[in-house]
């Protein structure tokens, strides 16, 4: 068994991890889920979208480890990313009340998606629908999920 630090470093310079890659999610709420590689984060995740009009899939951060990399990719050309920045994925600050009343409003108030993160992904998926709309089967293809089924051998699969 690889050390972890060799394992992600071998992950980190996989060759079909480009921009516009078709990759299958693994893990999390979109298991099965077909997206589109965007761009990486300097720590070595993934950035990733459905798009969020197809699938569902909003723009996310996905560690190499669970995606697998199809041979279909989707040509982006110039997609423009700076959006997504260092401070896109940081959670808001909640302050903290003390106290039996602050314990039984912990369900209360759901929270709302800053208007920039919307803003960002609808002008992400404007390009990469832009892209899919080119091919008539694309969008069918990433609306799609992947599901194994009991016969299937994904060792002998080709993706």
């Amino acid at each position: 068994m690889p050390k972890q630090s060799s394992l992600r470093a071998s992950l980190q310079d996989a060759e079909g991890l480009k921009v516009g890659t078709v990759l299958i999610l693994l893990a999390g709420r979109f298991r099965g889920r077909r997206v589109v590689l965007l761009a990486r984060d300097p720590k070595g995740a993934l950035i990733v979208t459905g798009p969020y009009k197809l699938n569902g899939v909003p723009i996310r951060r996905v560690d190499p480890a669970y995606v697998i990399a199809t041979s279909t990719k989707i040509d982006l050309g110039k997609l423009d990313v700076s959006a997504i920045g260092a401070n896109f994925f940081a959670r808001a600050k909640k302050t903290q009340k003390k106290g039996e009343e602050a314990f039984f409003k912990k369900g209360e108030g759901k929270v709302e998606l800053p208007e920039e993160k919307k803003k960002a992904q609808t002008a992400v998926d404007e390009q990469i629908l832009k892209a899919v709309s080119k091919n008539a089967d694309m969008a069918k293809y990433l609306q799609a999920t992947f599901t194994l089924r009991d016969r299937d051998v994904p060792h002998a699969m080709k993706f």
